[in-house]
């Protein structure tokens, strides 16, 4: 059997990170969705708010696991006996990071590969900081992510009020 880890933090999950585990979906006996806990980014939601909202996206799907982590993501995937990181590339300038990722974690643990999908162009647009930066504003992202998400967005925000500046001048990489 080969399991294969697809990593992030999403916060929120969107319909890119939901395209790039269904097509993994298809390559790999099992896909284990894993949520980061400690990102180094300033997240919107709690490790188990983000959590309940990928599980919640996955739930009933065969193939597909979703569970937290933390530490290394190589290690992790030791811990689960998984072979293959998965990534999305959404644009040209995800490669150079991409790219570099892969080559530090194959130095760690040579033992793990890396895959990455090219996203589908009807999500190249999407990042989880431009989601909540358009829920943010009061913008509709329905299109962009599920509806428990949109809900969640929209009580988070509701709850922060105005003022609150979460989300960056500039775009970070998601």
């Amino acid at each position: 059997m080969v399991r294969a880890v697809f990593p992030g933090t999403f916060d929120p999950i969107h319909h890119g990170h939901i395209d790039i585990v269904h097509r993994a979906a298809r390559i790999f006996d099992e896909v284990v969705v894993a949520v980061y806990d400690r990102p180094l980014k300033n997240p919107l939601f709690s490790p188990e708010e983000r959590l309940a909202q990928v599980r919640q996206t996955f739930s009933g799907e065969s193939g597909i696991r979703v569970v937290g982590y933390r530490g290394l993501t190589v290690h992790f995937c030791k811990e689960i006996q998984a072979s293959v990181i998965v990534r999305g590339l959404r644009v040209f300038s995800d490669f150079e990071h991409e790219f570099r990722m892969a080559l530090a974690n194959h130095r760690i643990d040579p033992d793990i590969e890396v895959m990455a999908l090219i996203t589908s162009e009807e999500h190249s647009f999407l990042s989880s900081t431009t989601v909540r930066e358009i829920a943010s504003l009061g913008g509709d992202v329905s299109s962009m992510v599920p509806p428990h998400v949109v809900i969640a967005l929209t009580e988070r925000f509701r709850e922060l009020g105005d003022g609150q500046t979460l989300v960056p001048n500039t775009s970070l990489r998601d």
